[in-house]
Formats: C-alpha cells, sequence, structure tokens
C-alpha cells in the first residue's frame, strides 16, 4: 500500500481549492456579462419599439424647427429667423400630428401585413390628407401662395414616414426578429453555445478532487 504524504496531500488540496475558486470567479464573471447582455438586449427591443422620438422629430419639423445649439453646446431645436419658413401654424401642427400618431406606434410595427394592403392604407392616407390640407389651408396657417405651394411636399414627406414604419411590419418581420432575438438569447443566456459549457464544466467537476471521497485523491 502507497504511504500516505501528508504534504503532499496538503499541497494538492490548496491547488484544488485554488481551482475551484478560479472557477466559481469564472462562472460569476460570465453570469455577469450575460445579465449586462440582456440587459443591453432588452434596451435595443425598447429603443427599437420606441416611435416617441420620430413624432417628437416630425412635431419639431412640422413646425420649421432646425436644429440649434444652447449655450452648453447641447442640440436643440429652434425656430428661424425667416418666419416664412413657418408652413404651419400651431393648429396645423397639432391637427397633422393627430393622424399621423393613428399610424406611427407600436401596434403598427408589431403587426402583420401584406404589401397590398400596406400600398392601400398609403392610397387612402395620401388622398384623404391632401383634401384636408386644401380645404383647411387657411385655418392650417398657410396664408401665402408660398406657404400653400409646400403642402404636395408636406403630404409627400408624412407618406414616406408612414410607408417606412408600416414596412417593418411587411409579412410580421418586426415581430419575427424580436421574437428570433428573444429565443437566441434565451436558450443561450450564458454565452456557452447551448449550453455545452455547463455539462462541460460538470464533468469536469466530477473528475475533480474531493475531500469527502477518497477516491480523487490519487
Amino acid at each position: 500500500m502507497e504511504e500516505f504524504n501528508s504534504g503532499d496531500y496538503t499541497r494538492q488540496l490548496e491547488d484544488t481549492l485554488k481551482e475551484q475558486q478560479s472557477q466559481l470567479t469564472g462562472m460569476a464573471t460570465q453570469q455577469s456579462g450575460s445579465l449586462f447582455q440582456n440587459n443591453n438586449d432588452n434596451n435595443l427591443i425598447v429603443w427599437q419599439l420606441e416611435v416617441d422620438n420620430v413624432l417628437e422629430r416630425i412635431e419639431h419639423l412640422l413646425k420649421g424647427e432646425i436644429v440649434g445649439y444652447d449655450e452648453d453646446g447641447s442640440q436643440i431645436y429652434v425656430k428661424p429667423e425667416d418666419t416664412s419658413l413657418i408652413t404651419l401654424n400651431s393648429y396645423g401642427v397639432q391637427l397633422v400630428m393627430n393622424i399621423i400618431s393613428f399610424y406611427l406606434n407600436r401596434n403598427t410595427i408589431l403587426s402583420h401585413y401584406k404589401e397590398e394592403r400596406i400600398n392601400k392604407i398609403l392610397f387612402d392616407l395620401g388622398n384623404k390628407l391632401a383634401n384636408l390640407i386644401y380645404i383647411n389651408y387657411e385655418k392650417m396657417g398657410m396664408d401665402s401662395i408660398e406657404k400653400r405651394s409646400r403642402y404636395p411636399m408636406l403630404v409627400i414627406n408624412i407618406l414616406n414616414t408612414v410607408e417606412s414604419t408600416y414596412n417593418r411590419a411587411l409579412r410580421g418581420g418586426e415581430r419575427e426578429s424580436l421574437r428570433t432575438a428573444r429565443v437566441v438569447t434565451q436558450n443561450d443566456p450564458l454565452g456557452y453555445g447551448g449550453g455545452r459549457g455547463n455539462q462541460n464544466m460538470s464533468n469536469n467537476n466530477s473528475k475533480a478532487f474531493r475531500l469527502l471521497r477518497p477516491s480523487t485523491w490519487v
């Protein structure tokens, strides 16, 4: 029978403890990175579905505002010095924004539309919006020939924005994209490639030194 060496046993025990501590530290780091990644994924999804910033920008543009800078150097929207660049008054801006808000929202983005249906929606919106502005142009602030000449371009810009939103819902593309991203994140939460890393680590740990398992002492 092989003679038991307490010195070798102590060193082996110390080495094993260091190895297990290193493994635990690595697992904690990977889990922390996973949580950070999941948080980033959630932030990306929120940003991807956020339309308030788009609506806010459209409202500034309808007001004729341009990008400027405040005292701290941050970008802000300011009214142009040339007031003739302001096409719509507050009533006109609010009227157009109320219409756009029905089209630019999360329900639209996460819906499932066929191309024919999107084209029909844009066709109807374009006609109705053009008629609305044509009938109410004076009340909306278009009090000059120059301002009235801009209304076809205004309608086109609004239609292009709405079309971009509906194209995200073409055949449920946006919804499918988010579903796929969520499934990938759930199936590989720690970045091990489907959990294989967990299995390998478990197998390695089963073969490591155990203080209460004499068969692992040698």
